[in-house]
């Protein structure tokens, strides 16, 4: 087990990808704390960890409830060895139409609360003995290209990741790594907001293989095993690192052609 006995927060974990983070985090023998704003789904979560699970309301957006996670966590359990910082919410409207409202909205979710409850989860690893921990910061394949009308939700998840990286620079000496993962289109309820809005599910379908090189979307599981192995001790060499897991997304230049192009040989 990668995660014997070492304890981890994992914001926005009553659903989605949170909830397949926790999942495996849980399999492999972590106690997990389940934080989400929405009290009973994290109840629920927390219930499949058994005894190893502990359920703590949170709204991210309000510092005292970051101040009780930390101190729940380790009146529960002693210590924390982990975060993911995985709680969000997805924005998608024009540049121009885009208001005060709604890039406080965004940057409130997605990026304040992720420096501060690592700054107050940090802490709390320093007082241990041995001092330090894993943190891991989920961003999105936006930290590397971008679509229209994101503009707030780009900022974020770029802000992410250069934060990270300059709070792993300052802690590493003392022990804590800081890594981000960046997925691509994953099987949560983006996706299946995504397939609703399509005209139908075959040309929705067909069009996400295309952009994606391995045809298909990711399924929260497999960031887990992503996040455990960043989350263990086998990881112990990696920090400030912005790990791409797209199913090759942002390798691909464009989009691939709807037809079978023949061999360009090169003259």
């Amino acid at each position: 087990m990668l995660l014997r006995k070492k304890v981890i927060i994992i914001t926005g974990a009553g659903g989605g990808l949170g909830e397949g983070l926790a999942r495996v985090c849980h399999r492999e023998g972590a106690a997990v704390v389940v934080a989400d704003v929405r009290a009973e789904a994290a109840r629920s979560v927390a219930r499949q960890c058994g005894r190893r699970g502990l359920a703590v309301a949170c709204d991210v957006r309000v510092d005292a409830d970051l101040r009780r996670l930390v101190a729940e966590t380790v009146r529960r359990f002693g210590r924390i060895d982990g975060l993911v910082n995985n709680a969000g919410v997805n924005f998608a409207k024009a540049f121009l139409d885009t208001t005060e409202a709604d890039w406080e909205r965004v940057i409130s979710v997605d990026l304040k609360p992720v420096f501060f409850l690592t700054q107050y989860v940090c802490r709390q690893m320093l007082r241990q003995k041995p001092e330090g921990g894993s943190i891991i910061n989920i961003s999105s394949v936006h930290s590397l290209a971008v679509l229209p009308g994101s503009g707030p939700y780009d900022a974020a998840k770029w802000g992410v990741v250069g934060m990270g990286k300059s709070i792993a620079v300052e802690l590493a000496a003392r022990g804590i790594r800081v890594n981000t993962i960046s997925p691509g289109l994953l099987n949560t309820q983006i996706w299946k907001d995504i397939m609703a809005a399509a005209p139908s599910r075959r040309e929705c379908l067909a069009h996400w293989r295309a952009q994606i090189p391995i045809g298909r979307v990711i399924e929260p599981d497999e960031i887990g095993e992503l996040a455990a192995f960043l989350l263990s001790d086998r990881s112990r060499s990696m920090t400030g690192a912005n790990v791409l897991a797209d199913g090759g997304m942002s390798s691909q230049l464009i989009s691939k052609e709807p037809y079978e192009p023949k061999a360009i040989q090169g003259r």
